[in-house]
């Protein structure tokens, strides 16, 4: 201890002394005096005793400090000083139902009555007369609050050319006012598996593994002829299923094509593969190369009614007899119109009494006509490559017709025949070259599907319904 700690020490002891010698008796208060100057005397012992324990550090083992400084020279074309940002500030927001264009405006913090008047008044800018609920507005502005762009998102995926690409609104602020453009983007595209088992329903079960609708019905169309969807489903039936989404900036811009699946429908598999032998027009195929579907559908139109056969008739207009070269197909205005098969446009617009045609020639000495389009579609010109199923246009009344409908030839050689009493062609055989480009391009998808099948097998009932993200 130091010489104040025992200083310390030394006048407790005196006065605890003190407190126990012998005194001659005094009245009750000073005996009350005195225990409560024990009590006192021994906490304070006691707090000594306790300082006393704690051992001091030797400050003499602390390392000194040390502090080491280095100049390095910077020549001036080192040194470079930051400079505020030009980057714009962007903000988005989502059309919802029954929102106007002034209030999309003023969620963006875009408070500019000319910018309001230029969108509704100025042709170009005409995408945004309809606000479709869940797309997307953006708009980037600079420090000052002020346009720098708008876009409006209209077509989020949209199928051009065999691309899908996302179609949007773009306004840029000018000099002394605004400029409106539509601009095309592609999106890219992702590939994702799921598998299922059915429960209820082929879409209970796609739902339930998070698989797009248009998945779905891709799906039962490709194994149609194989599977009646309707009737022929039974708890307990699988599938797995690659297939192709499509994204722009991280979004989600629509599925695409089924790249491949597997049925297995009351114990019997059955498997289709999407296959391009030029990498412009394809079919599903199954696994061991065989084709799926016929080489030419009975109908170009999905729902209709037939308003006239082949064969002579009395014309509508010219009120004689003469002979109906095709087949005639009820169907509301706008109604889409599909190849009936894979081939090459010959012939895209108008033609006397057809009106907007589209003739499209197929291997071999087949081709086939469709008449009176109010509209032919995008993409559909001289020479484009085209799959089977491909839309041609829509259902209208132009050229010598008296209501909307599809006037639809099949024609062997140039000469049209009865598509409806034919035997059609089957489909094509592939070529040697083409079996060995298909068995090399189905061979990873086939690989694709044993794991997901071992995948599959593992899960617990409750989770045999999932897809990648």
């Amino acid at each position: 201890m130091n010489r104040g700690l025992h200083d310390l020490a030394s006048s407790i002891k005196r006065k605890v002394a003190a407190v126990f010698a012998p005194v001659e008796p005094k009245p009750h208060r000073s005996g009350l005096f005195r225990r409560t100057l024990l009590v006192t005397a021994i906490g304070l012992f006691a707090g000594a005793a306790a300082l006393g324990m704690v051992q001091q550090p030797d400050r003499s083992e602390i390392p000194p400090s040390r502090i080491i400084q280095s100049v390095l020279p910077l020549t001036t074309e080192q040194v470079e000083v930051s400079t505020p940002s030009a980057a714009p500030y962007i903000s988005e927001t989502r059309i919802r139902a029954g929102d106007t264009l002034a209030a999309v405006l003023q969620r963006l913090e875009l408070d500019s009555p000319d910018l309001q008047t230029f969108l509704t008044h100025d042709a170009s800018a005409r995408s945004i007369y309809k606000l479709y609920p869940g797309r997307s507005v953006q708009a980037a502005t600079d420090a000052e609050g002020n346009l720098i762009w708008l876009r409006y998102i209209h077509t989020p995926g949209n199928e051009a050319d065999g691309q899908v690409v996302t179609r949007m609104l773009h306004v840029a602020r000018t000099g002394d006012g605004y400029k409106a453009e539509e601009v095309t983007e592609s999106t890219d595209r992702q590939t994702r598996v799921a598998v299922g088992t059915i429960r209820s329903s082929l879409f209970g079960a796609t739902d339930a593994a998070g698989i797009p609708d248009s998945v779905t019905m891709q799906m039962a169309d490709i194994l149609s002829s194989k599977i009646d969807f309707l009737r022929d489903l039974r708890q307990g039936d699988q599938f797995r299923v690659v297939y192709e989404v499509r994204s722009h900036d991280g979004r989600y811009a629509g599925a695409g094509r089924v790249l491949a699946l597997e049925f297995i429908n009351g114990g019997k598999t059955h498997t289709a593969v999407w296959f391009s032998a030029d990498n412009k027009t394809g079919s599903y195929y199954d696994f061991d190369g065989t084709s799926l579907r016929g080489a030419f559908l009975r109908t170009a139109l999905k729902f209709s009614r037939i308003s006239s056969t082949f064969g002579m008739r009395m014309h509508p207009i010219h009120k004689t007899w003469t002979g109906h070269k095709g087949v005639d197909y009820a169907a509301p205005s706008g109604t889409p119109i599909h190849s009936t098969a894979d081939g090459t446009v010959e012939f895209s617009g108008w033609q006397n009494g057809y009106g907007n045609v589209v003739i499209v020639k197929h291997y071999g000495k087949y081709s086939t006509l469709y008449a009176h389009q109010s509209r032919i579609a995008e993409g559909i010109t001289k020479g484009a490559k085209i799959s089977q199923g491909q839309l041609l246009g829509y259902v209208g009344a132009t050229g010598w017709a008296t209501g909307p409908h599809l006037h639809y030839e099949f024609r062997v050689d140039n000469q049209p025949i009865d598509p409806l009493s034919v035997d059609l062609p089957v489909a094509r055989a592939l070529e040697p070259a083409e079996i060995r480009a298909f068995n090399q391009a189905v061979g990873p998808y086939k690989q694709q599907i044993q794991l997901l099948t071992e995948f599959q097998q593992t899960l617990p009932d409750a989770l045999t319904n999932v897809a990648s993200r």
